[in-house]
């Protein structure tokens, strides 16, 4: 096989010949022992889909990085990708700076608790760029469609196809004791909230959380208590006590959810001049934390998205509006958590399908990439750049296609099992949840203080 893939397509046809067939036990089925710790945590997911450019939301910023940086991404003004060094905001202490419209997680990186992970992407194990050249050793299947690779890092099982989200099998561990599941979507379905006999619960950013077709107030009305009377029946039927249960789930969440995203909150504040979604669905996930003891919860995990990061033609427009959006949402909720005094108990991070080419492609955008750059928030984290950071060289010791598609230092498995880890998952249940976590030497990233 030539060891030099010269454009997209031939990396693609590697990456499908090569994909992984590993066998694993149905999930849940290993899994056995409950969160440990007794006091509250929570986990939030923000889910950039459409694959984020991190190559300019975390940028050299020490001459030789930058003049590197500049040099593959090009001119802006002649349709490249390159951002002034300028407007870039510093991280104090480091060689880096973000992307200007994400000056506000800069704040957060100075008080100590922003963790930027680089270089992170589907892996089933360590792999040199020899050995990725050797073409010999299984890749993750199908490393630029969107679908996979956002099923695969939610899964967070690198090349393997599941049903659940490793979100949802963390919930298989945790006993229900309160009135909502352990993890909620504030952006609808998807596969991260969904465990082997646990189910996620979907809800809106907006409005109340409620039954349909009993008016405002259900408890009043008549025929509400006549159906939640059938609800309680003895079915002698199996798939009918089911549905009972799964009804009596519902309106069990509904109740106590309705309260607490149909008011206003005490943190609403923060949230002041931002009306978009991610900003509304970060809002309802910091009303549901401030509910927390009325929800009778000791655990959660949400899951909030911001779409658009597909950016094949006019990126620098696209990225800084997308920018303007994450960076004061993601600050204003970190706020949040600071005012309602759980801030170490709450930690954010980043997610996306993969990353972008350094190479501008045609149209002032970029191509689907692989290795990418995310975000660990909270105070609990400790400010960091962890793993390590590629060379910005095209056809670099870093780069597999000669477009700047970063070959990953660290796997999803790595950084996801670091986060459930300081959730509470044992360590003997990690290698059961991350099938391929056993395949990495460093278990643990380290974010955690």
């Amino acid at each position: 096989m030539n060891p030099c893939i010269k454009n997209r397509r031939q990396f693609l046809g590697q990456a499908g010949s090569l994909a992984a067939t590993a066998a694993l036990a149905p999930w849940g089925s290993a899994l056995s022992a409950p969160l440990a710790g007794g006091d509250y945590r929570a986990l939030v997911c923000v889910f950039l889909y459409g694959g984020n450019d991190g190559n300019n939301m975390v940028v050299p910023l020490d001459a030789s990085g930058y003049a590197a940086y500049a040099k593959a991404r090009g001119n802006a003004g002649s349709g490249g990708l390159a951002l002034q060094q300028s407007t870039l905001a510093p991280l104090n202490g480091s060689t880096l700076g973000l992307h200007a419209a994400l000056a506000p997680l800069a704040d957060i990186w100075n008080q100590g608790h922003l963790a930027v992970q680089a270089n992170v992407g589907t892996l089933i194990r360590p792999l040199s760029m020899a050995e990725y050249q050797g073409g010999k050793l299984p890749l993750p299947g199908n490393l630029f469609s969107h679908s996979d690779q956002q099923s695969q890092w939610q899964q967070g099982a690198s090349g393997l196809a599941k049903p659940s989200g490793w979100a949802g099998r963390i919930a298989d561990l945790q006993p229900v004791g309160g009135a909502v599941p352990t993890v909620i979507s504030v952006s609808g379905n998807a596969v991260f909230i969904n465990g082997v006999s646990s189910d996620g619960l979907a809800v809106s950013s907006s409005g109340s959380f409620a039954i349909k077709g009993f008016g405002s107030n259900p408890a009043k009305n008549p025929l509400y208590s006549l159906y939640t009377s059938l609800l309680q029946q003895n079915y002698a039927n199996a798939e009918e006590r089911a549905a009972a249960a799964v009804m009596n789930q519902a309106l069990a969440a509904s109740n106590a959810l309705n309260s607490a995203l149909s008011g206003t909150g005490s943190v609403a504040g923060l949230f002041n001049g931002q009306n978009n979604s991610l900003a509304q669905q970060l809002l309802a996930v910091a009303k549901m934390i401030e509910a927390r003891q009325s929800l009778g919860v000791s655990r959660q995990i949400f899951f909030v998205s911001l779409g658009g990061f597909d950016t094949h033609n006019d990126q620098l427009a696209q990225q800084n509006n997308l920018f303007g959006q994450l960076g004061p949402a993601l600050k204003a909720f970190y706020d949040a958590t600071l005012q309602l005094g759980v801030a170490s108990q709450v930690s954010t991070f980043t997610a996306s399908d993969f990353a972008r080419t350094l190479q501008p492609a045609s149209g002032g955008g970029s191509d689907h990439a692989w290795g990418n750059h995310q975000f660990v928030i909270g105070g609990a984290v400790r400010s960091g750049i962890y793993g390590r950071m590629p060379q910005l060289v095209l056809a670099g010791p870093d780069d597999v296609s000669e477009e700047g598609r970063w070959l990953p230092s660290t796997s999803v498995d790595q950084m996801s099992a670091t986060l459930a880890s300081w959730f509470g998952v044992g360590a003997a249940d990690l290698g059961a949840m991350f099938p391929q976590l056993a395949n990495f030497s460093q278990r643990n990233m380290g974010y955690f203080g």
